[in-house]
């Protein structure tokens, strides 16, 4: 069995590619967004101030994720071996969202060279969070492409990161980490405080995947034919130009890599935002670079994994 220990991340991997989110079945980042739903609705009523609330329904929801991940595996390996197995690649499979995230970006990218402005509006209207009902055809070629540059780490090359070091167990925490952070990382009246500390968590979290992955971009720039010098260009110009401490990492190497501008003009919810301008090129996004974006992150995260392995195989 230690070759099926070896080999549960790869195939987990795999599954992803193949078949994308698991769907039909119980997902544990629903059983986290539910779980995470009901302890805010409880510690809300508390006495307790805000951010302390938020710390407290952090420690529930975190732990909570961990614990159950490892007690599930350990109990089922107890049963047999088998079925530790099977619930550990399912825990890692669910974890990813490389096939997903691609087929997002590819649909926006199919309705745009289709000349369907409107079907392209509504599908980039699921992979981002500001208003899309008035973006040109840049727009939401820009909105596809800086998304999925941004989600190359959330969604798959952090959830590998843990997986790595902490197997199952610790992509499922990651897991944990990074939707509370969706759910209760607002910077607005009702999260400000309460989601202060899923917020911070998120970003401590974040911290080495975002700034190894950039590593990965360049070498999958260099071997898609793309910018390789410019990838490490624009994250040295433009990452900590960033509101987010870890984005502007993937999102400017992806920038150098393409060839391209993120960052400027957009709008949530009817308020106005500049973004700062981030890439050493003022290429601008095109259906061209949306395909060229998700190619370059299939290569990122291949690598990522391929190196991980390697490298966990060398100290072992």
């Amino acid at each position: 069995m230690a070759f099926m220990d070896e080999f549960i991340l790869p195939l987990a991997f795999t599954l992803d590619l193949t078949f994308g989110d698991p769907r039909g079945i119980i997902h544990p980042v629903k059983g986290i967004g539910w779980l995470a739903q009901r302890t805010e609705t409880w510690i809300r009523s508390t006495n307790l101030s805000l951010r302390l609330a938020g710390i407290v329904a952090v420690i529930i929801i975190v732990g909570g994720s961990a614990l159950s991940a490892w007690l599930l595996i350990t109990l089922l390996s107890q049963l047999h071996r088998v079925a530790g197995l099977a619930l550990s690649i399912y825990l890692l499979y669910s974890s990813f969202a490389l096939r997903d995230l691609g087929d997002h970006a590819t649909a926006v990218q199919a309705a745009l060279e289709a000349g369907d402005t409107e079907l392209a509006r509504q599908k980039v209207s699921l992979m981002v969070g500001r208003d899309t009902a008035s973006l040109d055809e840049g727009g939401i070629a820009l909105a596809a492409t800086e998304s999925v540059a941004e989600n190359t780490v959330d969604g798959v090359t952090a959830p590998l990161f843990y997986a790595l070091l902490f197997g199952p167990v610790g992509a499922i925490t990651y897991k944990a980490i990074n939707t509370l952070d969706s759910m209760f990382g607002y910077k607005n009246e009702r999260y400000l405080e309460f989601g202060w500390a899923a917020a911070k968590l998120d970003d401590i979290a974040n911290y080495l995947p975002a700034r190894l992955t950039v590593l990965t971009i360049a070498v999958a720039a260099a071997i898609g034919k793309l910018k390789f010098f410019d990838t490490f260009k624009a994250v040295f110009k433009g990452a900590r130009l960033h509101a987010s401490p870890n984005s502007g990492y993937p999102e400017s190497a992806f920038a150098g890599a393409l060839g391209v501008t993120f960052g400027g003009e957009r709008t949530y919810g009817g308020v106005v935002c500049q973004a700062p301008l981030i890439g050493v090129k003022p290429g601008v996004c095109t259906p061209l670079v949306i395909r060229q974006s998700i190619a370059l992150m299939w290569m990122t995260a291949v690598l990522f994994l391929g190196a991980g392995m390697g490298i966990r195989h060398f100290f072992q």
